[in-house]
């Protein structure tokens, strides 16, 4: 075990300056406070580098596909005789929950009905506008997302598991600018990750509260407020805590597994008491239609076309900059339950399962919202107008036999992956911020944990998710181009190693 590091006192200290920057009020400082500035930046960011994002996670999702198969794909991500430390089903489990559980249930009906009353293009509420819904759902949530997961993943894996080297985002780097990165450059990049990662993490247990507070408010009639949020808040962070001090093996692993059995039972649920033909039709034909269009949706810009530029940027880029905001969490994390997988089997089961179960679930749940507006005139989407994104999976869930019991069940499954989520970022944030160790002390954790949860828990009484959103994705830009720089390290270093495999075996 290791003691805090330089970043991690870096890191605190910036946390905390932006938490207190938070809470100060636009009356006391006008156009300078927290939700004004990153507005701002954000605004001008997507407005004029939204290209960039664009292209740089196209060129991310090329590039995870040609390690796939490529030469690279036999090597393996640690000693030649280490093997997997967890099952294929638990390490699917922990991709998972850590990747983007919390947002496939928040999201998974509420965006397609969003992209069905308000789609990228052509007339809202029709047939065509239910097919571009789905369509659009697959793109954000799929291939692009876990390429920059993947390769983030994949380049702290080979290089913790097969180099030795500290597991930090900064010593990816050293083939490309040697002991430079040891440095303050070094303690920059990593304090960069860990900036992404607390503000990235803190938005979704907001979110995860808000939906919540507002599962329990739509089925037990309790009152949405702010008192109840933060309760949620103070429980759930009890919860993580106890899970985070018993460790990987134990604590995120049982959990993990936990989730996936919740929202498999959730969906065979819906899917079959629901419009099953419908439902599989629908994903059938979306795959096609996803994998026919994944070209042009990589680059749409709409330069000659404002309304649909605003959906672009609002919707499309928004998620990019999102996800690679979230890659430095989610990758440290998903590289440190990798060791021991080929290059070409930790790329193909990042990048495919998720994103095939993903699809699905968006096609059962999204599919069934909108075929009830579309055909059954339920409406669900008045709910969502009148009470937010966060009421679409129990709005949906009442039109069903032993509808509450599946709004219970979805609470549940909600409160798991919170707790998974803050558990697993409470180890990627104890593991940056004491020089990479894979097993960072209770006390450092700990701390983390508390500061997440404040952070999530001022922000939300101060209504500034919003803003602290805007900050990791303002974080979202220098991490693209150091994600770029990792490619090139990962490369020249996967050349070497080649050639003095095939030195050797000469």
């Amino acid at each position: 075990m290791e003691k805090a590091s330089k970043v991690f006192y870096i890191s605190v200290s910036i946390v905390l300056l932006f938490i207190l920057w938070g809470l100060i009020p636009e009356t006391i400082l006008p156009n300078g406070n927290l939700d004004s500035v990153t507005a701002i930046i954000q605004a001008f960011i997507v407005d004029n580098l939204g290209w960039f994002y664009l292209i740089s996670s196209t060129v991310f999702l090329f590039f995870a596909l040609y390690l796939i198969f490529s030469k690279y794909g036999k090597i393996k991500l640690g000693k030649p005789n280490d093997k997997p430390d967890f099952s294929y089903l638990t390490w699917f489990a922990m991709l998972f929950s850590a990747g983007m559980g919390i947002g496939l249930v928040f999201w998974g009906a509420a965006e397609p009905l969003s992209h069905f009353n308000n789609p990228p293009y052509g007339e809202a509420g029709t047939p065509e506008a239910a097919k571009t819904a789905m369509q659009y759902s697959f793109f954000h949530w799929g291939l692009h997302p876990w390429a920059i997961y993947a390769i983030v993943g994949l380049a702290l894996a080979y290089f913790k598991f097969r180099k030795q080297s500290p597991g930090l985002v900064s010593s990816i780097l050293e083939p490309l600018f040697g002991d430079h990165v040891k440095g303050k450059w070094g303690t920059a990049i990593d304090s960069l990750v860990v900036f992404a990662t607390i503000f990235g993490v803190a938005t979704s247990l907001g979110f995860g509260a808000i939906q919540i507070s507002g599962g329990l408010s739509f089925v037990f009639g309790i009152e949405q407020s702010i008192s109840l949020q933060l309760t949620i808040i103070a429980v759930v962070t009890i919860l993580f805590m106890i899970s985070a001090m018993t460790g990987l093996n134990k604590g995120i692993k049982y959990l993990s597994n936990t989730n996936l059995i919740l929202a498999i039972v959730l969906m065979l649920f819906v899917l079959f008491l629901g419009p099953t033909n419908f439902i599989m039709s629908l994903f059938t034909n979306t795959i096609g239609s996803y994998v026919q269009n994944l070209p042009s949706m990589s680059f749409r810009m709409a330069p000659f076309h404002d309304e649909n530029a605003t959906w672009i940027n609002d919707w499309t880029i928004f998620y990019w900059a999102w996800w690679i905001a979230w890659a430095p969490f989610v990758g440290t994390f998903i590289a440190r339950v990798s060791r021991g997988r080929t290059i070409r089997e930790f790329v193909s089961g990042v990048l495919l399962v998720p994103t095939i179960f993903g699809a699905l679930w968006f096609t059962i749940f999204g599919g069934t919202a909108i075929h009830m507006d579309l055909f059954q005139g339920t409406n669900i989407m008045e709910h969502v107008s009148n009470s937010g994104e966060e009421v679409a999976l129990f709005a949906l869930l009442e039109n069903f036999p032993g509808g509450t019991l599946l709004s219970i069940v979805s609470i549940l499954l909600i409160s798991t992956f919170f707790i998974t989520s803050a558990d697993s970022a409470t180890f990627v944030l104890g593991m940056q911020t004491s020089g990479g160790s894979l097993y960072p002390t209770n006390r450092i954790k700990f701390i983390w944990g508390v500061i997440q949860s404040a952070t999530a828990a001022v922000l939300l009484w101060q209504g500034g998710l919003a803003a602290l959103q805007t900050a990791s994705i303002i974080a979202a830009l220098p991490f693209t181009i150091i994600m770029i720089l990792i490619i090139i390290s990962l490369m020249k270093s996967l050349k070497l190693e080649v050639k003095l495999i095939e030195k050797n075996r000469k």
